[in-house]
């Protein structure tokens, strides 16, 4: 092609393929028409998906399992509304994303002309739950605005981008191939030398330290063991942060900082090191956590710096950079582990013996997942009563293998966002943990899995016929349940009609059966699991 004649939105995918994009999910439509004929040639895949939420949440399983930022393409208006859920979810769970949409053209933007898919002012709706929402003007503007893009996710907290194009700049022929104009900003560093050796004097002479972990030290599990190893600290993480540590090592004190056993060993803690996590309300379902010793803080957000936990030091950079700095200035250390190990050894049996009769059989459930599961699956969950009780209670074994919408708190989320995982490599298999009522969010992507996967996905239905945790909330609070008991569809039904194999367990060794067989089936395997065949 002559590049006299390169389009703005052609030009646009071949700069993203340059960024390294390899896949993007959307829909097209006659708003999107000119970045659809960039697609052809450009090396990139693109997932057609039955809604542009879905596209978002595929997008957000996509980064999560990936570790690059997840790409989706939405028209304008509704296109951009259906997304903002998804958006959302994302930037409360700092995932990065790359959202293109249309927009009207130039010349009606803000008039109010009654244009097909207007809205006031696109970029106002995506502003609050994104870094940055930005429209370009003009196809020479795209190439500063990727670049920008890509500097928050390779610099700054990674959290989604939009970026508007109207229709007459999608479609106008560009001044100059910019296509291949590539921007990326060095990644984030260690704090400064200060700061590093006053944090590794106080953990040196702590005599209780231990360790939370978040998303942010996903990339820093080798560095993030050894601290841990040479101070004989517990490691708590965060649900993003589950799988860092192995199910195995003896101080991995898992995801139980949500629960009373785990809120009693923190406070035992002389001083606290936490890396990469918001530490917030939902990440440990209490307002604060019974830190009493020092905390110190290692994150490449500056304002966690002194939110509901101001620490003593600040530590701002990169994870794993900043933890290989700790590592250094450390002085050699002879710490005997035996008194962390036991205590953690003591908050795993409390756990597993302090569950309620409804996590008893969860555990039951996470159990039988547990010895099937193949070693390098991950795990995509909604938000559903078994899902919360494998955050706490669910080890992970490595990074990147439990999805779970923990900020937003969405429903809708673990069918795409699997889905999503599923093409983030080429080789994982995946797992869906979803609630009876999340399901039919979006169910219809099972359409998308069915297309697109050839690797086992399984699907595992938590039937309840009920909105589980909402009607048991009322019935705690002394509110007689309203709306909670919807009437369900014939799920085996559903699933046999978008061309899954399908399987109904009726008790746990059939269920434990018919994961393995899923796992051994490429392409989609739908099982639901009701609850009165294990209660």
């Amino acid at each position: 092609m002559n590049d006299l004649t390169l389009t703005a939105g052609q030009a646009l995918v071949r700069l993203l393929a340059n960024y390294g994009v390899q896949t993007v999910f959307g829909i097209p439509g006659v708003h999107t028409l000119e970045l659809y004929r960039g697609l052809p040639g450009s090396g990139i895949r693109h997932v057609l998906t039955r809604h542009e939420q879905g596209a978002g949440f595929m997008a957000d399983g996509y980064a999560r399992v990936s570790g690059k930022p997840g790409v989706c393409f939405v028209i304008t208006g509704p296109g951009v509304t259906n997304a903002a859920t998804a958006i959302g979810q994302a930037y409360a769970d700092s995932i990065p994303m790359l959202v293109i949409s249309s927009v009207n053209h130039t010349a009606s933007l803000g008039k109010g002309w009654g244009c097909l898919h207007e809205t006031q002012d696109q970029r106002a709706m995506t502003a609050p739950i994104t870094a940055f929402s930005a429209v370009a003007l003009s196809g020479d503007d795209l190439p500063e605005l990727i670049a920008r893009a890509w500097a928050v996710f390779d610099s700054e907290r990674p959290r989604p981008v939009h970026i508007s194009v109207p229709l007459d700049v999608l479609a106008a022929p560009v001044s100059r191939d910019w296509s291949d104009e590539v921007a990326r900003r060095p990644e984030r560093g260690q704090p400064c030398r200060e700061a590093l050796d006053q944090a590794a004097l106080k953990l040196a002479a702590a005599k209780r330290p231990m360790i939370i972990a978040g998303g942010g030290a996903l990339h820093a599990a080798e560095q993030l063991a050894q601290l841990s190893t040479r101070l004989a600290a517990p490691v708590f993480t965060s649900v993003a942060g589950k799988g860092l540590l192995t199910p195995q090592a003896p101080l991995n004190a898992g995801s139980s900082l949500c629960v009373e056993p785990g809120w009693q060993l923190i406070s035992q803690a002389d001083v606290v090191l936490a890396v990469g996590t918001e530490m917030a309300d939902t990440d440990f379902w209490r307002e604060r956590l019974p830190i009493t010793g020092e905390l110190l803080r290692v994150d490449i957000d500056p304002r966690k710096f002194n939110d509901f936990y101001p620490c003593a030091i600040a530590l701002q950079g990169d994870a794993r950079q900043t933890l290989a700095g700790l590592l250094e200035q450390l002085p050699a250390l002879d710490r005997d582990p035996a008194q962390a190990s036991e205590a953690v050894s003591n908050l795993r049996q409390a756990i597993r013996s302090g569950h309620a009769p409804l996590q008893a059989t969860h555990q039951a459930i996470l159990d039988r997942i547990a010895a099937v599961l193949p070693d390098d699956a991950f795990i995509s969950s909604d938000m559903t009563q078994l899902a919360y009780t494998g955050n706490y209670a669910f080890a992970s074994r490595a990074p990147r293998s439990w999805l779970h919408p923990t900020g937003y708190g969405t429903l809708g989320y673990g069918l795409p966002a699997g889905i999503g995982g599923m093409l983030a490599t080429d080789y994982r298999p995946g797992l869906v943990l979803v609630g009876d009522g999340g399901f039919l969010y979006t169910a219809q992507e099972l359409a998308t899995a069915v297309e697109e996967l050839d690797r086992p996905l399984v699907v595992l239905l938590w039937n309840n016929d009920a909105l589980g945790q909402i009607r048991d909330d009322m019935l705690g609070l002394n509110i007689e349940p309203v709306g909670v008991l919807p009437r369900n569809p014939d799920f085996i039904g559903l699933a046999r009609a978008f061309g899954c194999a399908v399987r109904q367990p009726r008790d746990l060794d059939a269920l434990q059966a018919d994961l393995a067989s899923g796992f051994a089936t490429p392409g989609v395997t739908f099982i639901e699991l009701k609850h009165t065949c294990v209660c």
